[in-house]
């Protein structure tokens, strides 16, 4: 986040005071700020997407699953890179609002890196425990940020995205656990430095966004209520930010170029970042990395030996 760099370019979309926020914060709320009739598409894909899944009863490259998923009921956790899966998901990632709100926040040479679309189903939708994203794909810079779009409303009982403000500034914890497996989340003893009691729920109607930054820490909660909260997430970073580690969701599109142009210069910020391991050789979800699903003993060494030789151990 580097707003400097940032605010010499006239915004397309957001207010100053927007900017200043999310700067500021390390995130922002912008309500209902995506036209409607583009809700109505997105939740039609979205919708045929979930018929798909109907028919696959393990969790794959494209859907995970929640436990309990059936033909006949299904639950689903993560539509992984949708926007590989139907040309309208790339269109919006690719040229919207959302794209302006991207350069509006990362300056006018916006890079497109992953996405994917966190369902948080009805009745049971699982918990997102608190964690940092750029540990997970670490990049040269701390430019990236995820854009979340609602495409129904949210309210407090359906476990909204929560932010801890101005974390984006502070330290960037290991999401490794005391055995040194990797997680995803931070440590029950860091999270102890962590003033969770500021934490803000980030709720709105649907064709509201939110704009973390990849430094923020944010989780989510269970979801009891009977209604799901399907959230779609696009990252993007500035284009001068190259990645260290391979795309843990990748697809064609890693890389694009979505606003402005490329560039062959990195901007390389010297603080340094505990990296995850290596998604080359295989990546599961979050949720099943925080859940611990399916975990074996040569899972968790492989992890384990992926960080030391990450670390030169």
């Amino acid at each position: 986040m580097y707003p400097d760099r940032v605010k010499g370019h006239v915004p397309k979309v957001l207010t100053e005071a927007q900017r200043d926020f999310y700067f500021d914060k390390g995130y922002v709320l912008l309500e209902s700020i995506v036209p409607m009739e583009t809700i109505e598409r997105l939740r039609t894909v979205t919708k045929a997407m979930v018929e798909c899944s109907r028919s696959v009863d393990t969790s794959d490259a494209v859907f995970d699953l929640q436990p309990g998923h059936t033909a006949n009921g299904p639950r689903l956790r993560r539509l992984s890179s949708p926007v590989t899966q139907d040309p309208f998901y790339w269109k919006f990632a690719s040229d919207s609002v959302i794209t302006d709100i991207a350069a509006d926040l990362l300056g006018p040479n916006v890079k497109f890196h992953h996405s994917k679309l966190n369902f948080k189903w009805a009745e049971g939708g699982e918990e997102v425990k608190w964690h940092q994203d750029i540990q997970s794909w670490a990049h040269t810079n701390y430019s990236p940020l995820t854009i979340g779009t609602y495409l129904y409303d949210v309210g407090p009982e359906q476990a909204p995205l929560g932010v801890v403000p101005g974390s984006h500034k502070g330290p960037l914890f290991s999401q490794y656990n005391e055995k040194d497996q990797w997680t995803g989340d931070i440590t029950d003893k860091d999270l102890e430095t962590v003033p969770l009691d500021t934490a803000d729920y980030l709720m709105g109607p649907a064709g509201s966004v939110t704009v973390h930054n990849c430094c923020t820490i944010h989780g989510s909660k269970l979801n009891l209520s009977d209604l799901g909260r399907p959230l779609l997430l696009n990252v993007y970073s500035a284009a001068d930010a190259f990645t260290y580690m391979p795309n843990p969701l990748n697809s064609e599109y890693a890389g694009a170029i979505v606003r402005g142009k490329a560039v062959r210069e990195a901007f390389i910020d010297p603080r340094p970042c505990v990296m995850s391991p290596d998604w080359s050789k295989g990546y599961t979800s979050l949720f099943a990395l925080q859940q611990k699903e399916g975990w074996s003993e040569s899972q968790m060494e492989r992890v384990q030996q992926q960080h030391r030789e990450a670390a030169g151990d």
